[in-house]
């Protein structure tokens, strides 16, 4: 009896394009003795097949179980056709449909297999920096629009030469239409250029001809160079030589923000930093991230590299030039500093001519490229946990990857935040959150800002029916909303900044459409009262919130002029509080009297000294009060510090006053006690990372009773951890445990960051809700 002959149709949806989908289905066809085609759209992968009924039963369960590494499959949809009269099984032109959109891959780390043959002298791609498959290399980078082949990406000038043809056409290759493929006869070109700038090195004229064993021997002799990677320029320069780390934060204007670092391989990490297992599998993750990990005492890693801190920023290769740049020589140092190729809050360079413009007094020489870069995406920084990671900026290995919303949106724009910014677009079930921005300081930020959201709305087929902003009405990403809105006659939603950091997070754990606490503890947002909010316990969920309690309302004088005066907020606090400003105190010391007097008055009458109930002003005054540091270069760097002094073994908690509800409104949480508790410290000899420590357990234990009382007020059980305060790990790992122990369900951050580098989420949830539920 003859087997009736079994056909399907099957549309496949996720990261299924440029991640070797196509021939991993081939593959499958041909194990299964399957007739039909296979092509890329612009909504997906489309497949037809044609064969026995257990080998399409078969080949239909592969799909899923079998999927390429890079693959990230959202959905199968499979349906029963008439069988047809298909010979064999072909790979198909891509089919772009209008208005079809599909999730992009990120750009990737170099593959084990491309690693094998850079190093091995008798492949043709020895020691060529831009060897990638379709398991590695650049994607979202490159890409100019969908569907995703060549002639729609940067590669479009490269002609591919015989060989790389050959692997390109064959569908049971690795580089079966990998859109980068490349090798040293077709492909982009490395270029050493001097600055033209700042004087020729000396040994200029005796270097090697090879371009990355120049760059070598510049950087061993504490040369500061232009590097040019995926998603943009890096300043690198020897992480051993204070000198040279000294000169690049001078060119640089850094003074004390510390630098990434990058080194070659695990091992070598392990000389300079603990590595827990969780740090050592995001290290070695495909995505690369920059991971923060406790740094050794006692290494030859320059002070300079991390100012004032205990951890260090580091990275693995994620390229064949990083690759080769590091290759290990008992004459190379065994640490790259590679921070972004930028001036303070410019964006990175991402163009040669531009580099060579804006980066000429920072770096001594230029090692370019000519393959262009389409879209600037900075490296991701998080910090590893035990179960999963902390992402405290989310772009380069994870973006574009779409979040998943727990219903429905519309095609929409959230504008995220003023710092930190990242921007996302939403429709039906995805929101597609962008690289990391910056901060929307300048016009080339915002210039940058705009390059990107025009890039991925095309990308994804979005045009936006609604525009979510921040409530804030100076922000520069409030005004571009507003802007476009009014040109376009697109409607808007204003949502407020805490309750878009709390739906943020409940978006990331898919929660339906129901209440929580939110803690969010943060620097600044506007609150609906015009004062600046940041240490709020909220009630509530997509569709709006109340303010259950929050930190006691202080004067901030000088407004956002006294985050960098960290003497100043605790001025506010004592003066809050009722201590006296007695010269044994460091912030008294800090400051001279008259500038005592002017804040005095402030303070006093409301002068220029806006009101703030911001978790993150408080850590700047606890660290100011324990002698940590008075002023500060960058953002939160007091309250970086104050975490890096914590004593890990020290019981002591300071507490806080939970005033109930009264009148004026929400319950207050008043740290008087707690900085009286503090100042008898001081003063008692208690060393400063005692005092960290039982800030900190206070906070905790602060965490716990508030959560408690709104649990006994609501009868709500799940509890969510947003804003900026809750990327101190310290405090993190303190207050989860106690939490949980009190029986709540407590979620944090793991797809986006808690700072607002997330921010863009919670509104596009927001305004989708709004557009759901109207």
């Amino acid at each position: 009896m003859v087997e009736t002959a079994a056909a399907r149709r099957i549309h496949v949806t996720g990261i299924v394009q440029g991640v070797g989908f196509r021939p991993f289905i081939y593959g499958l066809a041909v194990r299964y003795d399957l007739s039909g085609w296979v092509r890329n759209t612009s909504a997906g992968v489309d497949i037809e097949i044609v064969g026995a009924p257990d080998a399409v039963e078969a080949f239909t369960r592969a799909i899923t179980a079998e999927a390429p590494p890079l693959a990230r499959i959202e959905s199968v949809e499979a349906q029963t056709i008439a069988p047809n009269g298909y010979s064999g099984f072909q790979i198909e032109h891509s089919a772009a449909q209008a208005g079809a959109y599909q999730p992009i891959a990120p750009d990737v780390a170099t593959c084990d297999d491309c690693l094998a043959e850079v190093f091995d002298p008798a492949d043709r791609r020895h020691r060529y920096a831009f060897t990638n498959c379709t398991n590695c290399g650049p994607r979202f980078t490159i890409i100019q629009d969908i569907p995703y082949d060549r002639p729609q990406t940067t590669m479009a000038p490269f002609t591919m030469c015989r060989d790389c043809q050959r692997e390109y056409d064959d569908p049971l290759n690795r580089r079966f239409h990998a859109q980068p493929n490349a090798c040293p006869v077709c492909g982009p070109r490395l270029e050493l250029l001097p600055s033209p700038a700042l004087p020729r090195p000396a040994t200029w004229d005796a270097l090697p001809d090879d371009e990355i064993a120049a760059a070598r021997v510049l950087l061993r002799a504490g040369h500061i160079l232009a590097i040019k990677g995926l998603g943009g320029f890096h300043l690198a320069c020897d992480a051993t030589n204070a000198g040279a780390v000294q000169t690049l934060r001078q060119r640089k204007g850094r003074a004390a923000k510390p630098f990434a670092v990058m080194l070659p391989d695990l091992d070598t990490v392990r000389r300079f930093c603990v590595v827990s297992a969780a740090a050592a599998q995001a290290l070695t993750a495909r995505e690369r991230p920059i991971v923060l990990l406790p740094l050794l005492p006692g290494t030859i890693i320059a002070d300079s590299v991390a100012p004032g801190l205990t951890e260090l920023g580091v990275m693995l290769p994620y390229t064949p030039l990083h690759h080769l740049l590091l290759e290990a020589a008992p004459d190379f140092p065994p640490a790259l500093v590679m921070t972004s190729g930028n001036t303070s809050e410019e964006p990175i360079a991402t163009a040669n001519t531009d580099a060579l413009e804006r980066l000429g007094l920072l770096a001594d020489a230029f090692l370019l490229h000519n393959r262009d870069i389409h879209i600037r995406c900075d490296d991701s920084v998080v910090r590893a946990k035990s179960d999963g990671i902390l992402p405290l900026r989310r772009s380069r290995g994870y973006a574009p990857y779409p979040v998943p919303l727990p219903f429905d949106a519309p095609p929409l724009l959230a504008t995220g935040a003023e710092l930190k910014n990242t921007f996302c677009l939403a429709r039906e079930r995805y929101a597609f959150m962008s690289q990391h921005i910056g901060d929307l300081a300048n016009y080339e930020a915002l210039r940058s800002y705009e390059h990107s959201i025009e890039h991925l709305e095309r990308l994804f087929r979005v045009q936006p029916e609604l525009i979510a902003h921040d409530s804030h009405p100076d922000y520069l990403s409030t005004r571009y909303a507003l802007r476009r809105a009014q040109v376009a006659g697109t409607p808007t939603l204003a949502v407020q900044h805490h309750h878009a950091h709390l739906a943020s997070c409940l978006t990331e754990h898919r929660r339906p459409a129901e209440p929580a606490i939110g803690i969010i503890f943060d620097g600044t947002g506007l609150g609906p009262d015009g004062a600046i909010w940041g240490g709020e316990i909220l009630i509530g969920g997509y569709g709006g919130c109340e303010r259950f309690a929050h930190l006691r309302y202080v004067p901030l004088p000088g407004g956002d002029a006294a985050t960098l005066r960290p003497y100043r907020v605790a001025l506010a606090h004592l003066w809050a509080a009722g201590i006296a400003w007695d010269a044994d105190l460091p912030p008294v010391q800090a400051g001279s009297h008259a500038e005592q007097a002017i804040v005095r008055q402030q303070l006093e009458k409301r002068l220029n000294a806006p009101l703030t109930s911001s978790m993150g002003r408080l850590f700047d005054a606890v660290a100011a009060l324990a002698g940590v540091l008075q002023t500060v270069t960058y953002e939160a760097q007091a309250a970086i510090w104050l975490e890096a002094q914590t004593d890990p073994d020290e019981a002591g908690a300071y507490p806080f006053d939970l005033v109930p509800p009264g009148d004026s409104g929400p319950a207050q949480i008043d740290p008087a006690p707690a900085l009286r508790a503090l100042v008898a410290d001081l003063r008692a000899g208690v060393a400063p990372a005692r005092i960290a420590a039982r800030f900190h357990n206070g906070v905790a234990e602060m965490v716990r009773a508030v959560c408690e009382q709104a649990r006994a007020a609501t009868g709500l059980h799940t509890v969510a951890l947003s804003g900026g305060v809750w990327q101190n790990v310290t405090l993190l790992h303190k207050t989860v445990p106690l939490l949980r122990a009190a029986g709540f369900d407590v979620l944090t951050h793991r797809i986006v960051p808690p700072n607002d580098g997330g921010l863009a989420l919670g509104q596009a949830v927001i305004a989708a809700y709004s557009v759901s539920n109207s």
